[in-house]
């Protein structure tokens, strides 16, 4: 399967899910437009408080797809957004992405994956046991998240449902995604 956009979602106020949009507008170093999570510099309400100052590495918010289909077979009832996420992908693995991959999408748009997102207790509040279930261990007994990846705008554009994703990994060593 081509990796696709299956979904966009954005909330001008910082709560827990966000309702879908018709397009999201991409700004180059600062995120998606009206989205509260926007900014140069930390826009989550935890990371304000320790260092307002720190670059904002969560300008985007992606999950994949596949989560919600793994989700919804185990008996939780949720659909794209309800995690909070920007784009909702479908047939890409995104947390195999190592850090610094590019992702062009749509026709102007481009986006660098910066790490994983780390799941909060605000899963839970959504629906009971939904932490434990984006939380799994490796064959190492590593800690896997299974919640989303991170990313900021290199280029901004519009993206719509349906837009194509290309990924263009980094050249040189590749570095394994890590909580951002």
């Amino acid at each position: 399967m081509t990796p696709v956009v299956a979904s966009v979602h954005l909330s001008a106020t910082h709560s827990f899910s966000k309702p879908a949009a018709s397009s999201l507008h991409l700004i180059a170093g600062l995120g998606i437009e009206g989205d509260a999570h926007a900014g140069a510099t930390v826009q989550h309400r935890s990371r304000v408080a320790r260092d307002a100052t720190q670059p904002n590495l969560r300008q985007v918010h992606l999950i994949h797809g596949e989560l919600y289909d793994q989700l919804n077979a185990r008996g939780f009832i949720v659909s794209p957004g309800q995690m909070g996420e920007n784009i909702t992908t479908r047939g890409l693995d995104i947390l195999a992405l190592p850090a610094n991959t590019r992702l062009h999408i749509g026709a102007e748009a481009v986006i660098e994956v910066t790490g994983l997102r780390n799941p909060c207790s605000q899963l839970d509040d959504f629906r009971p046991g939904l932490m434990q279930a984006v939380l799994a261990r490796n064959a190492d007994g590593n800690l896997v998240r299974l919640a989303g990846i991170m990313a900021v705008v290199l280029t901004g554009g519009e993206i719509r449902p349906g837009d194509g994703i290309a990924v263009a990994l980094p050249a040189g060593p590749r570095r394994a995604l890590e909580v951002v």
